[in-house]
């Protein structure tokens, strides 16, 4: 069974320069390509970049064995889609979360191979969440019990994916501390400090 893995900056129009942002020497998008590399049940990495930042992402993953695709993510899909078997994996990763260990990718992948059609990575949802009127008043309490954090990569058995539609009704893997999309100072420092400790098998 192949599994592929597509990386993109789809969820905001400054992502895609965020991505290029360095931590410890290099952009955070050459670390989330290089971690989805390492993880040997991933056959083929592709980054659907926008065409104002494709130059740049292929100068910044550039030697590392991946395929950048100028363009949006169903475009991306669109060159590999013929190439898959039909039982393949297919795994849609944030390029901000650079990060994550590559147990959870692991995880992910075995769900879908166990029948999942589509799989996430949660965290639960640890802050207390309020529900505040139209004048922004505190008016309740929401259950937090139930309440999850998605994070990346999305799994989709190949007859499940669609890219342009949520992942209502997925099943869920445990999620990572340090899959954070790094977008503030704060999460900055703490990418550095990920990046500067000592490699094991189990960190991207």
């Amino acid at each position: 069974m192949n599994v592929v893995a597509i990386v993109t900056v789809a969820h905001h129009a400054s992502d895609g320069e965020s991505a290029l942002t360095p931590v410890h020497g290099e952009a955070l998008l050459t670390h989330t390509v290089r971690g989805l590399l390492g993880v040997p049940e991933i056959d083929l990495v592709l980054v659907a970049a926008p065409q104002r930042c494709a130059s740049s992402f292929s100068e910044a993953i550039g030697g590392l064995g991946c395929r950048v695709v100028p363009g949006s993510l169903r475009q991306a899909f669109a060159v590999v889609e013929p190439e898959l078997p039909r039982d393949s994996v297919v795994l849609l990763h944030d390029a901000l979360r650079a990060f994550i260990p590559a147990q959870t990718v692991r995880d992910v992948i075995n769900a879908v191979r166990d029948g999942a059609p589509v799989v996430v990575p949660v965290l639960p949802m640890a802050d207390t969440v309020k529900v505040t009127d139209a004048a922004s008043l505190i008016v309740g309490t929401e259950d937090r019990t139930r309440l999850r954090t998605l994070q990346t990569p999305v799994g989709y058995a190949f007859e499940a994916f669609r890219p342009d539609l949520a992942p209502a009704g997925a099943a869920t893997v445990d999620g990572h501390p340090d899959a954070m999309r790094v977008t503030t100072e704060f999460e900055l420092s703490l990418a550095e400090a990920i990046a500067a400790a000592p490699k094991n098998e189990e960190t991207l």
